[in-house]
């Protein structure tokens, strides 16, 4: 029997390890999980944009109709009618995915309320920078398994850009060590959108002598000079850089 799919009907919801454990990883509203088993108020899914698995409360899934729009800045607001000055009935994350039905005045219609049109992209035109969205999140606070505008982690964030820019990414930094791009020799001189891997983190080229990343120095999204992430983090016992990667095919 093929296991059911479901979407997420709110705005973030948490993956975790185990029923009430940890945070492993967030979805957003729209995306859809393979359901596998269920227990009590908990479900065990595989989310489809990676194939992560874990549980989430069944509250928080629904059926929804194929989404046709991702929210495409930082965050939005979902309104019950096409009026800016109605009561929003939810906040949405950059990323979160959307099935637009028609447009209303500014507004775009879907099932689950109005949302301003200038806030979304249609899937079939996906962004190109993956480093311009990531740096939509400047600000963003620190959060351990984050996937959104509201909280975010380093492969999250790199997550994040990668999807808006219709490139598979897997969730966790060294699976995308692993899966993400090519490798590139020691020495290689940096560019924007390469990333550059450490053991249990990831940062993305902002430019040649410039990452953004989410990083516990500053508990959020924030630039960082290389050389200077480079320095700290080496000091404070994490090593030196396992990999830097570019993506697309090897020349």
């Amino acid at each position: 029997m093929t296991a059911r799919v479901l979407g997420v009907a709110v705005p973030v919801a948490d993956l975790l390890r185990d029923p009430y454990g940890a945070r492993d990883r967030q979805l957003l509203m729209g995306e859809a999980v393979r359901l596998h088993d269920e227990q009590g108020d908990w479900v065990r899914v595989e989310a489809l944009r990676d194939g992560y698995p874990g549980w989430m409360r069944r509250e928080s899934l629904a059926d929804l109709p194929a989404p046709s729009h991702r929210v495409s800045v930082r965050a939005t607001h979902l309104y019950p009618a096409p009026d800016l000055k109605s009561r929003e009935t939810a906040a949405l994350s950059l990323g979160s995915l959307l099935t637009v039905t028609g447009i209303v005045g500014a507004f775009a219609e879907t099932p689950r309320g109005f949302v301003p049109a200038v806030h979304l992209g249609p899937l079939d035109l996906p962004a190109t920078d993956p480093v311009a969205v990531a740096e939509r999140l400047l600000g963003t606070p620190y959060l351990w398994g984050g996937n959104s505008a509201f909280g975010i982690d380093c492969s999250g964030l790199v997550q994040i850009a990668c999807l808006a820019c219709a490139i598979a990414c897997p969730g966790d930094s060294h699976q995308q060590a692993a899966e993400l791009g090519h490798a590139l020799l020691e020495g290689t001189p940096p560019r924007r959108g390469d990333l550059f891997f450490w053991p249990g983190h990831v940062a993305w080229v902002a430019d040649p002598d410039t990452l953004i990343h989410a990083n516990a120095r500053d508990m959020a999204v924030a630039y960082e000079p290389l050389r200077a992430a480079m320095t700290r983090i080496k000091a404070q016992g994490d090593g030196r850089v396992s990999h830097h990667k570019r993506l697309g095919k090897a020349p």
